[in-house]
């Protein structure tokens, strides 16, 4: 059992120490740190504390950089919000609680829950599924305020939103952040849709953040998104900024744009416009509409793989690649072990990329939905791969897949098209084969051992 009076007094000392760096977080950051080392009493993050550690014993770190841009760069109300909301609520408070959960239930519980509250969608980006999806189909504000609270009953502060494009529904996002100042919230937007109006509110409510998508140059983006959207996502990035807000890039790598992502000129051009952060994802052929073409090759994938780590020794920004980064993370996250999905209407799937479901929230609640069949099969399963730079149950191991949708009787959940777990696993078979082979020989060379996530 959680000791909330020992947990409570612990996060009021943070908070203080966090206070005191306001003047001086060069001097303060480190007395902050062993506050952390008392607090993490089951070493959950020692290797991140480590880490931390090296960088604030060198100021010429490309990280300790990054930390004092977020000082300069995020205004300070926002920058103390996302402290209590990310680190203290989120990875301290959370993770405890969910330690013992897991204990008492024997399932996974998520650290994060990406939700659709919407299939609607302003643009018609070439290979997305959601661009097939019949409009319409959505998460009442009320659904998902009971979704929160039920999360947070499971040590879940981390709600994160997709679609569809999610400020289709600003308003109720505005709104589930207000009435939820203890969470962290994060919408994966194409960015058309910000403007000073919402920047104002996302000041104001101090706990959302967005990463807006970008699929490179102008060129790139345009051609996918439609033309006109790069700039109105630099727009967007701009008024950001501007109100010093925290915010970052989504980048969906093909086998058309890998080039363009992963050049040094992209992030560059990315950091001057004030992005902390970027999210790494490869395409994935889901539906019976999408492009196969557009899989990047195992080269390809190789090199995001090199070009991210070169990032992180010499770009302040933080960076993390769905795909190639397993070995932070022990392998796969999804299936309720780090997040789980739940689309527009509904459906607890796994991950955002595998549209198969034996839940939903209307008639399931998260724990029971945590303890059936298809969730556990997750959880006896995973990691899928020795390599954990080999991850995915679908992209990387796809006969795994296949076997847990047929043991769990799993359903499709895609909203455009039923798409059998056999059609789609056997547009990723030879994909799988080849980047065995290049992951294979990066495990045996560069492999990091640092289990981020349980």
């Amino acid at each position: 059992m959680v000791n909330k009076a020992k947990q409570k007094a612990a996060q009021h000392l943070a908070v203080m120490a966090y206070k005191s760096l306001q003047e001086n977080p060069e001097a303060g950051l480190p007395k902050l740190l062993k506050l952390f080392d008392v607090l993490d009493t089951k070493d959950s993050y020692k290797s991140g504390r480590d880490f931390i550690r090296t960088i604030l014993g060198d100021p010429s770190n490309t990280w300790y950089r990054y930390l004092l841009a977020i000082w300069e760069d995020v205004d300070s109300e926002v920058r103390f919000t996302f402290f209590q909301t990310f680190f203290l609520n989120s990875l301290l408070k959370g993770r405890e609680e969910q330690r013992l959960l897991r204990e008492e239930h024997q399932c996974n519980l998520p650290w994060a829950i990406l939700v659709d509250p919407t299939t609607s969608c302003n643009l018609h980006c070439t290979g997305c599924w959601a661009a097939d999806y019949e409009k319409g189909t959505y998460l009442s504000y009320e659904i998902l305020d009971a979704l929160v609270e039920e999360g947070k009953n499971l040590g879940t502060f981390m709600y994160l939103f997709s679609g569809g494009e999610p400020l289709m529904r600003k308003s109720d996002i505005i709104a589930l952040c207000e009435a939820h100042p203890d969470c962290c919230f994060l919408a994966f937007t194409n960015g058309t849709l910000i403007d000073e109006a919402f920047a104002s509110a996302m000041l104001r409510v101090k706990n959302l953040s967005v990463a807006i998508s970008i699929e490179g140059d102008e060129a790139a983006t345009d051609e996918r998104r439609g033309k006109g959207t790069y700039a109105k996502a630099i727009k967007a990035m701009s008024i950001l900024k501007r109100y010093k807000l925290l915010y970052g890039i989504s980048c969906c790598y093909t086998s058309q744009n890998v080039q363009t992502i992963g050049s040094e000129a992209f992030i560059d051009s990315m950091l001057e416009l004030g992005a902390k952060f970027a999210w790494f994802f490869t395409y994935i052929p889901i539906g019976r509409d999408a492009v196969p073409s557009l899989m990047v090759s195992a080269g390809q994938r190789a090199f995001m793989y090199q070009q991210v780590r070169s990032f992180r020794k010499s770009k302040p920004i933080f960076t993390m690649d769905f795909w190639n980064d397993g070995e932070y993370v022990d392998g796969c996250i999804a299936g309720g072990r780090c997040y789980v999905h739940i689309n527009a209407q509904g459906d607890i799937e796994p991950c955002a990329f595998i549209h198969y479901s034996d839940s939903n929230i209307y008639t399931t609640s998260l724990l029971d939905a945590f303890k059936r069949p298809l969730f556990q099969q997750y959880k006896e399963r995973q990691p899928f791969n020795n390599n954990t730079l080999r991850p995915c149950p679908l992209l990387d191991n796809p006969e795994q897949l296949r076997e847990m949708v047929h043991a769990s009787g799993a359903v499709s959940t895609d909203l455009a098209s039923v798409e059998s777990v056999d059609d789609l696993t056997a547009k990723c078979d030879q994909a799988s084969k080849d980047w065995a082979v290049s992951a294979d020989r990066l495990w045996e060379d560069h492999a990091t051992s640092s289990v981020l996530c349980v």
